[in-house]
C-alpha cells in the first residue's frame, strides 16, 4: 500500500473497520468505505470507478502486522476518503473528502454538542456513511469519547444496548428516534441520554416532542451532507431552538440562498473548510456542484431568517408542481406526521394529465391503527392550502430506506402502489 493508493474498506461497524480505516489513513492512502449492504453489482461499479490497490472485506482474513509504522505526512488538502453519494441525481458519484475537510466537519459537530471524554456515543449509523464516519466516529474519538458500536439498527436491541453501555449521546436520523420511541414503551430500562442529534431527513415536530418527553433529553436537528464532510448547520448545546429551523452554520462555514423567490426561498449553498475537493475523476460534476470561488450547490431549497438560521423547505428535485403551484413535500409531511394514526409518510408527485403533477402520499399506519382516506384528507385540509392536500393516498407496510434509515422516495414504485 503506497501513499495515494485507494483502498476499499467493506466491513461492518466494529473495531476491524476502525483499525482498517485509521491504518489506511496513517499509511497515506485513501480509504473508500463501502456499505456491507451493497449488492454485488453496486460493489463492482464502485471498485471499477476507484481502481483500488486493495480491498479489505473480511475481518478474519486481514493481514497481520506489528501495527507499528511511521505515519505518512499528509496536507489538509490531500484526499483522505471517497464516499459515494446516494445518487439521487443519477449514478453514484465519489465525493473526495480531504484530511482537512473531515477534521473541520468533525470539530464543528464535536464543539456544537460539547463532546468530551465522558461521552459514549451510539455508533449505529454505518461508518461507511458520512454520518457514521465523520459525525459519529471521528468527532467522538477526536474528543476522547467512546463509541458504543451496533452493527445495524434494531429498535428493541439498540435501545437495550444503549442502556447497557450507558450511552449519553445519540447521533442518528429521525426514523431511529421513531423506532426508539416505539421500543421504549416495552423497555425495562432506558438510557440516560444527555442529548440526541439528528439529520439526514426532515424531523417532524410531533416526533421531536415525543422523543424529548420519552427520554427526558433535548433533541437537536442539524443539516449535513456528504459534500460537506458531515454536519453543516445545527444548534449549540443549550441554545434555544427555532421551530422549523435546522440551526446556523458551524465554525467557518458560510451559507447563502441563491435566486430567492418573493418569500426568500432559493437554493442553499455553502462555503468553508469542510467542503469536499470534488468528485473523483469527474471534473464535469465537480464544476457543476462547486463554483470557482468555493460555493457548494446543495440542490436543496431553503431560506434564512434575520439571525442567520436556516430553514429547509425541500429538495429542489422533489418539489411537486401542481397546476403551476409549488408544493413542498416536507410541509405536507409535517402535517401528516402530526396525525395520531400515522407512523411514517412520504409525499411525492405523480403524473397528472390536467395539472402536470398531483400531490400523493404513501403512508405507514401506526400498529393497530386504522386510517381512512377521507378522514386523513380532511385533517390535512384543515391545516394546509387546498392545492397542497394529497389527492392520492396509498397505505403501505413500510417505506424503502437507505443504510442510515433515511426514507428513499426515489425507491418507491409509484406504478404498483394501491393509490386511493
Amino acid at each position: 500500500m503506497r501513499s495515494g493508493d485507494r483502498v476499499v474498506v467493506r466491513l461492518p461497524n466494529g473495531t476491524p473497520f476502525v483499525e482498517a480505516l485509521l491504518g489506511v489513513l496513517r499509511a497515506g492512502a485513501v480509504a473508500v468505505p463501502l456499505n456491507v449492504l451493497l449488492a454485488p453489482p453496486e460493489v463492482e461499479e464502485r471498485i471499477r470507478l476507484t481502481r483500488p490497490a486493495a480491498v479489505l472485506d473480511d475481518p478474519e482474513a486481514l493481514p497481520s502486522g506489528s501495527g507499528r509504522f511511521e505515519p505518512v505526512e499528509r496536507e489538509p488538502g490531500d484526499p483522505a476518503a471517497i464516499l459515494f453519494t446516494s445518487g439521487t441525481s443519477g449514478r453514484p458519484k465519489g465525493a473526495v473528502l480531504t484530511h482537512g475537510s473531515i477534521a473541520a466537519a468533525a470539530d464543528n459537530v464535536a464543539s456544537a454538542v460539547s463532546l468530551g471524554p465522558d461521552d459514549i456515543v451510539l455508533g449505529v449509523a454505518p461508518f461507511a456513511h458520512v454520518l457514521g464516519l465523520s459525525t459519529g466516529l471521528v468527532a467522538t474519538l477526536s474528543r476522547g469519547g467512546a463509541v458504543a458500536v451496533e452493527a445495524r439498527f434494531d429498535p428493541e436491541r439498540t435501545l437495550a444496548r444503549m442502556a447497557a453501555t450507558r450511552t449519553t449521546v445519540l447521533l442518528g436520523v429521525p426514523t431511529m428516534c421513531m423506532g426508539l420511541c416505539e421500543a421504549a414503551a416495552g423497555a425495562e430500562r432506558l438510557p440516560q441520554l444527555r442529548l440526541a442529534h439528528v439529520g439526514g431527513a426532515p424531523l417532524p415536530a410531533e416526533l421531536a416532542r415525543r422523543f424529548e418527553e420519552t427520554f427526558a433529553a433535548p433533541l437537536y436537528e442539524g443539516y449535513g451532507l456528504t459534500e460537506m464532510s458531515g454536519v453543516a448547520t445545527t444548534y449549540t448545546v443549550g441554545e434555544p431552538q427555532r421551530p422549523g429551523s435546522v440551526g446556523h452554520p458551524l465554525g467557518e462555514t458560510e451559507v447563502r440562498i441563491v435566486e430567492p423567490d418573493e418569500e426568500g426561498r432559493g437554493e442553499v449553498q455553502f462555503r468553508g473548510p469542510s467542503v469536499v475537493s470534488g468528485y473523483f475523476e469527474d471534473p464535469g460534476a465537480t464544476a457543476e456542484a462547486i463554483s470557482a470561488d468555493g460555493w457548494l450547490a446543495t440542490g436543496d431549497v431553503g431560506r434564512l431568517d434575520g439571525g442567520g438560521y436556516l430553514y429547509l423547505v425541500d429538495r429542489r428535485k422533489e418539489v411537486v408542481i401542481r397546476g403551476g403551484y409549488n408544493v413542498y413535500p416536507r410541509e405536507v409531511e409535517e402535517v401528516l406526521y402530526a396525525h395520531p394514526a400515522v407512523l411514517e409518510a412520504a409525499v411525492v408527485g405523480i403524473p397528472d394529465e390536467r395539472l402536470g403533477e398531483e400531490v400523493a402520499a404513501a403512508i405507514v399506519p401506526r400498529p393497530g391503527a386504522e386510517l381512512d382516506v377521507e378522514e386523513l384528507q380532511a385533517w390535512a385540509r384543515e391545516r394546509l392550502a387546498a392545492y397542497k392536500v394529497p389527492r392520492r393516498l396509498a397505505f403501505v407496510d413500510e417505506l424503502p430506506k437507505g443504510p442510515t434509515g433515511k426514507i428513499l422516495k426515489r425507491a418507491l414504485d409509484l406504478e404498483t402502489l394501491a393509490w386511493r
